[in-house]
């Protein structure tokens, strides 16, 4: 379940409260007159099933709460009552298969953000990869893949095209295109100071290697990318965040923009149009996949509801 606080103005109250006591799917119901500071108003504050949590918000925000006075939501780990257990039992659907949108876009909004830390993780997980390139290691591009923070702005372009919300589709493009070639820059630069130190040459590059994986780029690489972007977007909408981490290692974004840098710094241009091709089609497969689960829970939730309503 889903803890909900509302400040209300007083005139709003009523009605805020009808809403509240109407849907089954809310519960433990409590009112602070007057509590509210700034804005100035009531207090309300429920427990909500989470597959109730969508459509309670969307008549509360009908009410002109989320502009003239808040509304904030938080996890409930544990919940010991039966008025919770019949809440969830009367709401529509499953906990589990419930897509909280005002919840995926405030979390995607922020997660989508070009910002100095945003920046900084990237480049360092670009020079984690390259140096697992250049030394050959698997170990040390899994350690890349998992430090990358680019699945945040993907999630978000995703959710941005199934909303319709330019603003955030803007946002996340801009995180990527700022951050990847950033962080490629750093990587190549790396490169070139361990040339010049003769740590490397291209011959660090040439021949069979473990890692060669990285720029080999074919079918199996959409694949991978599309049963990525599905898993990643389904453990953000059901909350359900320890999957994310296999995203991370499951795809090759982070290694194949390291294995740009180091390539391009010892000439291997063959290497960089593979490794690009890499990490062009990742890109694009996490995003469809993505919104494809989008797509396909709103309209399973669109079906549930008519038939609960009814």
């Amino acid at each position: 379940m889903l803890h909900l606080r509302v400040l209300c103005p007083a005139e709003s109250t009523e009605r805020a409260l009808e809403v509240l006591r109407a849907h089954p799917g809310a519960t433990h119901l409590v009112l602070f007159p007057g509590a509210a500071v700034d804005p100035a108003g009531d207090v309300i504050e429920a427990d909500v099933a989470r597959e109730a949590t969508d459509e309670v918000l969307a008549a509360l925000c009908a009410l002109g709460l989320d502009r003239h006075g808040g509304i904030t939501l938080e996890q409930i780990d544990t919940a010991l009552s039966d008025s919770a257990d019949r809440a969830e039992e009367a709401a529509p659907g499953q906990a589990a298969d419930a897509v909280v949108w005002e919840e995926l876009l405030a979390r995607t909004g922020e997660e989508s953000r070009l910002n100095a830390t945003f920046v900084a993780f990237l480049t360092i997980a670009c020079l984690l990869a390259a140096v697992g390139v250049v030394t050959d290691s698997a170990v040390t591009l899994v350690g890349a893949m998992v430090v990358g923070p680019e699945f945040g702005p993907l999630a978000a372009l995703a959710v941005g095209l199934v909303r319709r919300r330019a603003d955030l589709v803007r946002r996340a493009a801009t995180a990527l295109l700022v951050g990847f070639p950033v962080a490629i820059a750093a990587a190549a630069v790396l490169t070139w100071l361990g040339n010049q130190a003769g740590w490397l040459d291209a011959r660090a590059i040439s021949g069979d290697h473990e890692v060669d994986f990285v720029y080999q780029v074919g079918p199996w690489s959409l694949v991978v990318a599309v049963l990525a972007g599905a898993a990643g977007m389904l453990s953000m909408t059901s909350a359900k965040s320890a999957a994310l981490v296999g995203v991370f290692i499951s795809v090759t974004t982070v290694p194949a923009a390291g294995y740009i840098g180091v390539a391009a710094v010892l000439g291997q241009w063959d290497k960089v149009l593979a490794s690009a091709g890499q990490l062009g089609v990742n890109l694009v497969g996490i995003v469809i996949a993505a919104a494809v689960v989008l797509l396909t829970r709103k309209q399973a939730a669109a079906r549930t509801r008519p038939l609960t309503r009814g």
